[in-house]
């Protein structure tokens, strides 16, 4: 087995690690915050009031 498959190994081992990590945050944020509180942004309602459409 040459370096390049370690390398290959590791880059997926470190996929399936930020996966699941990815996966275990989004159902930690989900059942800690509500949805009115997620989708709620101060920044967002301010840039919106201001944003200008153009054609």
């Amino acid at each position: 087995m040459d370096i390049w498959n370690i390398f290959e190994y590791a880059a997926w081992g470190l996929s399936i690690v930020f996966g699941l990590y990815i996966v275990i945050d989004w159902f930690r944020i989900d059942s800690t915050y509500s949805e009115e509180e997620l989708m709620s942004s101060r920044e967002g309602a301010l840039e919106a009031m201001t944003e200008e459409h153009t054609l």
